[in-house]
């Protein structure tokens, strides 16, 4: 298993440029239209080079969160457990 740990949180319009891609990505996954003001939690996967991107206004619990990074076979760590507990 993984552990992800936060890269950052950003507005759509502030998104290093990087991680970009990867947003791209999971909108088309999710079916989504980006806006500017989207707020968007980027995590890195530990011992890869990937990048899991969660754009919060989906997400109304952790729980929901948990669940879909256990079917990444990734696990949050606990300090980016309570950031993202704040923001959502």
């Amino acid at each position: 298993m993984f552990i992800a740990t936060l890269g950052g949180i950003f507005k759509f319009k502030d998104l290093p440029e990087e991680y970009g891609p990867y947003v791209q990505f999971k909108a088309t996954i999710d079916n989504r239209e980006i806006s500017d003001d989207d707020e968007i939690a980027i995590l890195d996967i530990t011992g890869t080079d990937s990048h899991h991107v969660l754009f919060l206004d989906a997400y109304d619990n952790i729980d929901q969160i948990n669940e879909e990074l256990k079917e990444a076979d990734a696990k949050i760590n606990h300090t980016t457990l309570k950031i993202l507990g704040g923001h959502l």
